[in-house]
């Protein structure tokens, strides 16, 4: 089935098998690599990209129900004003082995984009991506630089 999508801006048509989680279509058959598989439950948030703005878990989303939508993957973060939380992420030397950090780096930058206001706290609360190496303390470094207390 022919899907189309727009990702990091630029408009693409897959030819993906129904039932294909949005996650195979961006890493096999887009070749956009920084979208990590974790759990393939919609547990983890390894696989956290923007669709229509919002973070979702792309292994837990058929394709098809994301036909003509605009997703935003690791790869174009950098391109929009959400930058910063990368920024952050590499002043307050966030990953351990990284793998984790695309999904992680996503889920706060559309918390972000949402609540720009909200207090650190508030923002730990609402990240349910998970980091096996630990890297926690880190994370919350960058996240106070993003979301300063008040």
């Amino acid at each position: 089935m022919m899907i189309k999508l727009t990702v990091n801006g630029e408009e693409r048509a897959v030819d993906a098998t129904p039932g294909m989680p949005l996650l195979w279509v961006l890493r096999d058959l887009l070749g956009l690599k920084g979208t990590k598989f974790g759990c393939g439950n919609a547990l983890c948030g390894a696989c956290t990209v923007h669709l229509n703005g919002r973070a979702i878990r792309s292994c837990g989303v058929p394709v098809e129900s994301a036909d003509g939508a605009s997703v935003v993957t690791i790869e174009g973060l950098g391109e929009t004003a959400m930058a910063r939380v990368q920024a952050a992420w590499i002043e307050a030397q966030v990953p351990q082995c990284g793998y984790c950090q695309p999904g992680m780096i996503m889920s706060v930058a559309a918390i972000l984009s949402e609540e720009p206001g909200l207090q650190p706290d508030a923002v730990r609360e609402r990240l349910t991506n998970i980091c096996r190496c630990g890297t926690y303390d880190r994370i919350n470094t960058a996240i106070a630089q993003l979301f300063p207390a008040r």
